[in-house]
């Protein structure tokens, strides 16, 4: 690009999955629909990755729309949608409509969609949008009131679902669940499914399972629903998804098999509403007005059948009044914990080298009166 400028600052990116560094610099873009003129971001260039660019992937990068807490390297760095909402006067809302329920998640296809930024496109919905609130500003974080498979509720503690954050990321492949929570799933999708007995390598990812091409196995797993708080907190709604998202054909074996992957996975540190899920609906990030809307979208249909749904309002009177863990600790905290403690570390170690490095000028002999004991402060304050 002949409008890039470095900035000569690093940047490193870590993911649950790959990582990449590069350098941070601005440049100038142009959008090709609806927002004229040319406006001056912040980006990264990419110039070293682990399994960043995955085989067979046609992407060559990735567009943050998060908050800044979590931009890189610091909360400092203005993203990229908020240089577009002060540059170019847009509202402060996005909006996105991912397309590609019930087509393999490869080959040389390419699975469509909309992103609309600054607004809400009526087109790409049915019905009625549902909000729910933004808990924090960092990830896109929601609460989770309670999860049902086939109808049936998971009877978990509802803070199970938020542990230790429930969030919306269109950059999550799968539906991701805590340890807890996805044991609790992968038992009741078991136990209502038509299937008696299965590997249990198809639940953790690691094998795929095959049925004829003439056949549909979705018919055999049950419906997945998901209740988020509504905007009025004594209401909530529920998401629902067909085993048509989350049973998800990803390759063909000759001219008879079909295989499919388990479209949920486990996380050790956030329930994350993914592609997965998002296929099925609108979702609309209101940043205005501190919200996350769902709608059920046109293109999620499977054989000309909807996969999706969404109802309400439901009393919120069987769970708690929050779900939400009051302590949560973010990501830019922790870093700036960390180099608290290694600054002091290093503080430590300076003094004790520099100690090592003054002659003694005295020896002193122990009596009775220096016995160290379990009132000293030494033994309060040590460092060990």
């Amino acid at each position: 690009s002949s409008t890039y400028k470095s900035q000569g600052i690093d940047v490193t990116v870590k993911y649950s999955q790959g990582s990449w560094t590069g350098v941070l610099g601005t440049d100038v873009i142009t959008i090709p629909k609806g927002i004229s003129g040319s406006y001056t971001i912040n980006i990264a260039t990419i110039l070293e990755s682990e399994n960043f660019f995955l085989p067979g992937v046609k992407w060559h990068g990735i567009l943050g729309l998060a908050y800044d807490a979590l931009a890189k390297p610091s909360s400092s760095v203005e993203t990229f949608f908020d240089s577009l909402v002060s540059q170019a006067k847009i509202p402060n809302i996005f909006s996105l409509q991912m397309c590609g329920a019930g087509l393999p998640v490869s080959g040389s296809g390419t699975n469509g969609g909309s992103l609309v930024l600054g607004g809400i496109e009526p087109s790409l919905y049915s019905g009625d949008i549902w909000y729910t609130p933004v808990k924090e500003e960092w990830y896109y974080q929601v609460e989770i009131l309670k999860l049902e498979v086939g109808g049936q509720n998971l009877e978990l503690d509802c803070r199970e679902y938020n542990a230790d954050k429930a969030i919306v990321d269109s950059g999550t492949t799968l539906l991701r669940l805590p340890q807890k929570v996805f044991s609790a799933v992968v038992q009741a999708i078991a136990r209502t499914s038509l299937i008696q007995e299965f590997s249990s390598g198809f639940w953790t990812g690691t094998q795929l399972a095959c049925w004829d091409k003439t056949e549909r196995p979705w018919s055999l797993f049950p419906k997945l629903s998901i209740y988020l708080r509504d905007e009025n907190s004594s209401r909530s709604f529920r998401i629902s998804i067909l085993p048509q998202l989350y049973i998800q054909p990803i390759l063909g074996i000759g001219e008879n098999l079909q295989c499919y992957r388990f479209g949920i996975s486990s996380s050790t540190n956030a329930l994350v509403i993914g592609a997965t899920v998002m296929e099925g609906f609108y979702v609309i990030f209101d940043r205005a007005q501190r919200r996350v809307g769902f709608a059920v979208s046109p293109c999620a249909e499977v054989d000309g059948f909807p996969v999706s749904e969404i109802e309400g309002p439901f009393t919120t009177a069987d769970v708690a009044s929050n779900c939400v863990s009051s302590v949560s600790f973010h990501e830019p905290v922790l870093w700036i914990a960390s180099y608290a403690l290694m600054s002091l570390c290093g503080i430590i170690l300076l003094v004790l080298i520099i100690l090592l490095l003054i002659p003694p000028r005295c020896q002193h002999r122990y009596t009775d009166n220096d016995v160290v004991n379990d009132e000293s402060s030494l033994v309060r304050h040590r460092w060990k």
